[in-house]
């Protein structure tokens, strides 16, 4: 057994509505020594996702929900201390399924070899990990993005928002970036380079969608659901694609989760609506990431990162998923 010491924050009950402190636990277990294809890993770097809030609610989704009393589910990025499984040396960085711990040992079915010779630790859970993946098989696979199409993107200036709105553009289509505030505005328009721009906490929507997207939206990236769904399938084109990413506007209450209204304009105008997760996409895994590593050198896409530090950072950084106050992809430096 190892004497290394460890933190883990755990679940301690399934939140009813908003996620607060007593959601958590933290513990100080010593962790075990791997089994037969486990690892011990010694973690750098955390991902914190809106995608957690679907992990600690107990209803059917892509994946079984964190159990009260585990480790939360997190991505991360560590160092193999110890190994027992034959594809992986101590030594190895590694990515994949490690949780909220700074210690821990982990099945090495949910890991796979990174090179900090190409990219550091961060890149690795930004725009070479899932947030770049889901971007990248997202809108080519499921939205089939061509040239000179209108794409919208909502919650643009987020981590997966911001990946897809840079590759529509590579694309060679027209980008309308939906975000909230002067800020991630801006950083859209001055950084990103996107035609149109709109404020949903300042602007009328459904108006500034119409000016934003005079002759309709060909496709559709949501990844907030509620109302802005709702104000972009009534300027869904003949043959749009909405492509479901995700529904932050709706992970609050995941017991009263609000469909769309406007459904019947997919009806009308011979639309498509369909989500997606990675499950369908991780055998394409090191296609995203030498694309997204040709584009990154070229100039056309940049990774934007905000990073806290230390493990006890964790309510926070989930509580700011979720307020908006991230700006970019969040992670927690657990060594820094």
């Amino acid at each position: 057994m190892s004497s290394t010491p460890a933190t883990q924050v755990r679940l301690k009950a399934y939140p009813t509505g908003v996620v607060g402190p007593d959601t958590w636990t933290v513990t100080h277990d010593a962790p075990a020594a791997p089994g037969p294809n486990q690892v011990l890993l010694q973690l750098q770097m955390l991902s914190v996702d809106p995608g957690m809030r679907g992990w600690i609610t107990p209803k059917r989704s892509y994946m079984p929900p964190v159990q009260p009393g585990e480790v939360m589910r997190a991505f991360g990025v560590g160092t193999v201390l110890e190994s027992q499984a034959k594809a992986f040396v101590p030594g190895d960085v590694v990515t994949g399924f490690t949780g909220v711990q700074t210690v821990g040992v982990v099945d090495a079915m949910f890991l796979r070899k990174v090179d900090l010779s190409l990219a550091p630790a961060s890149s690795y859970l930004s725009g070479l990990g899932m947030t770049g993946y889901t971007a990248y098989f997202g809108l080519l696979d499921v939205g089939k993005p061509k040239p000179g199409q209108t794409v919208v993107v909502s919650a643009a200036a987020g981590a997966v928002g911001s990946m897809v709105c840079q590759i529509a553009k590579i694309q060679g289509c027209r980008v309308v970036g939906i975000a909230g505030g002067p800020d991630k505005t801006a950083y859209l328009r001055d950084v990103l380079g996107v035609e149109a721009v709109i404020d949903y906490k300042a602007d009328g929507l459904d108006q500034a969608l119409k000016a934003a997207a005079p002759g309709g939206v060909d496709l559709y990236f949501d990844n907030v659901g509620g109302a802005v769904l709702d104000s972009v399938l009534m300027q869904i084109k003949r043959h749009g694609r909405v492509v479901l990413c995700g529904g932050v506007s709706q992970y609050a209450d995941a017991q009263q989760v609000r469909g769309p209204a406007n459904y019947l304009q997919l009806i009308a105008q011979s639309g498509t609506m369909q989500g997606f997760t990675m499950m369908d996409y991780m055998h394409r895994v090191p296609e995203a990431v030498a694309q997204i590593l040709e584009w990154q050198a070229a100039g056309k896409l940049q990774f934007r990162e905000h990073i806290l530090h230390g493990i006890a950072s964790f309510p926070q950084a989930f509580d700011m998923i979720f307020s908006g106050a991230n700006q970019g992809k969040l992670l927690i430096d657990l060594q820094g």
